[in-house]
């Protein structure tokens, strides 16, 4: 089993963008994101419907942090550090040294390269630092901007569940993707 500690938390820098931890601070513009349903129909997640249902999330992933559950970013323009969209690991599984990727980011800054480079930064840090065998995601079938991105990183398509969960009155699919350390390039932006 993999044995890790996310104290103090581990901060990600890149070019242009700061990963950082949430905080209730960031409440507002995490709304934002929760409450996108552009963004949010992507994910096949309810909306955000108060900021207080927002800072809820913030503890829960605060929770994950120190159990060394899970781990989520603010994604910020180094600029003005504000956040503009959302990254993490929000399952890790030590027993299998493997976790779950997951990412959201504001309609005006996507197209620009900067998911990329955010999930560049949390591939190295979950193999590097994580050591972490294999990342998967689970995705929509249809959402094919994320599924685009993630083949562009190397992740190839494990699985395919036929109506595998009910989101809004309908049974969805899902298809989970993975990379594997050892298929890992870290050039690949």
């Amino acid at each position: 089993m993999l044995d890790f500690n996310l104290y103090p938390f581990p901060e990600l820098k890149t070019e242009r963008l700061i990963l950082r931890k949430i905080s209730e601070s960031d409440a507002k513009d995490f709304f934002a994101i929760r409450s996108n349903a552009q963004i949010m129909e992507k994910l096949d997640k309810e909306l955000a419907s108060s900021i207080e249902e927002v800072i809820l999330l913030i503890k829960k992933i605060e929770n994950a942090i120190e159990g060394n559950l899970g781990i989520n970013w603010a994604l910020c323009l180094k600029e003005n550090n504000k956040l503009i969209g959302v990254v993490g690991f929000h399952n890790i599984y030590k027993d299998h040294h493997r976790a779950e990727i997951g990412y959201a980011l504001l309609p005006e800054f996507q197209r620009q390269g900067i998911m990329k480079e955010a999930i560049q930064a949390m591939i190295n840090f979950a193999f590097s630092e994580l050591k972490l065998h294999s990342i998967e995601a689970k995705v929509n079938p249809n959402n094919e901007a994320s599924i685009s991105l993630l083949t562009g990183f190397g992740f190839v398509k494990e699985a395919f569940f036929k109506e595998s969960y009910y989101f809004k009155e309908q049974f969805l699919d899902t298809a989970i993707y993975s990379l594997i350390t050892t298929n890992h390039i870290s050039s690949k932006v």
